[in-house]
């Protein structure tokens, strides 16, 4: 079936040449991510239609433009709920897009609240606190070392070798610092020693499945002891990945086990990632879930995923739009 899909995006030229900076826009897609997305789409024997930003869609949308699905990325710029906004606009106008609804988009980009609807799901996780104000740090009631992080952001930012506390009395003034560079609340968690994965899903409720995990490993160029945003920046030089397959390791058989009930208790849907970090015992416990995962294909954790099982790019973008288009209402 050839559908005319909408592409939405945040364009990091764009906003680059609006004079935001190099960090504000870390999040947004390059233009060769959208190219590579548009040509997949027509290699799937698509119609590709790019959309472009939220204001974008909007204005579309109220000139009367319609498409039978949108393949979604944007990431939104102002709120808590940036990346419901293009969402929301969608199901107003009841066009199927990609990648999970408004509720959960908004849940999973505050870090807190993501944890404690999978701490009280039985989802393991580490203890946490979020810290509206460097005051508020006095209420952890766990010991050092800490690892703190800003509560609502992506692609590493805030994070760097400065987030890793190893006394007490350095976590408020540290808090304090960090609340007032990124303009938000900031999550306190013990730093958790043990091995990092990264955990592809595919997939919608019953139907998701664990792809593939890579488990990060910094090399000796990398900023010490986290995934920082430097690191991620530049992983080519900095950072390796090694891939597991299933029953290759119970570490990781146990990684996904946890990351696919993560995603399944969140209503998380098509495709993404959760992140995974062990703890001193080596038990792996959830950290976080993108379910907005970057896609550009060489540079994006997911494909990168997708790359070392050696499943094509254009598998993975045709199994998103497949699980997406399921959501698309049969007319008579």
């Amino acid at each position: 079936m050839t559908l005319t899909i909408g592409l939405t995006y945040d364009l990091r030229s764009e906003y680059l040449a609006l004079g935001y900076t190099e960090l504000e826009t870390a999040e947004f897609d390059r233009d060769d991510t959208i190219t590579a997305i548009e040509g997949a789409l027509g290699e799937l024997g698509h119609r590709a239609e790019r959309i472009g930003n939220g204001r974008q869609l909007a204005a579309a949308l109220v000139a009367g433009r319609r498409w039978d699905l949108v393949f979604n990325i944007a990431e939104g710029l102002h709120g808590i709920g940036r990346e419901a906004q293009v969402p929301a606009l969608l199901d107003l106008y009841e066009i199927p897009y990609t990648f999970s609804d408004p509720l959960v988009m908004s849940l999973t980009l505050h870090k807190g609240m993501t944890k404690r609807i999978v701490r009280d799901a039985g989802v393991p996780t580490s203890d946490f606190h979020v810290a509206e104000t460097g005051a508020d740090a006095e209420g952890v009631g766990f010991g050092p070392p800490y690892f703190i992080k800003p509560v609502a952001e992506g692609t590493g930012k805030g994070i760097s070798p400065a987030s890793i506390l190893r006394d007490r009395a350095e976590l408020a003034p540290a808090c304090d610092r960090m609340i007032r560079i990124h303009r938000q609340a900031v999550i306190i968690e013990p730093y958790l020693p043990g091995r990092e994965f990264t955990v592809g899903i595919l997939g919608t409720g019953a139907s998701a499945r664990a792809l593939g995990t890579i488990e990060v490993h910094l090399r000796e160029t990398a900023e010490p002891g986290v995934y920082s945003y430097v690191n991620k920046a530049q992983f080519e030089e900095r950072v390796f990945y090694r891939l597991f397959r299933p029953g290759e390791d119970p570490v990781v058989d146990r990684a996904e086990a946890v990351s696919l009930s993560a995603w399944k208790v969140l209503g998380c849907r098509d495709a993404g990632r959760i992140d995974i970090r062990c703890d001193a015992d080596g038990r792996p416990l959830f950290m976080e879930v993108n379910p907005l995962a970057g896609i550009h294909p060489h540079h994006s954790d997911l494909p990168i995923i997708c790359k070392h099982l050696g499943f094509p790019y254009l598998s993975l973008i045709q199994t998103i739009v497949d699980s997406a288009a399921s959501r698309i209402r049969k007319t008579a």
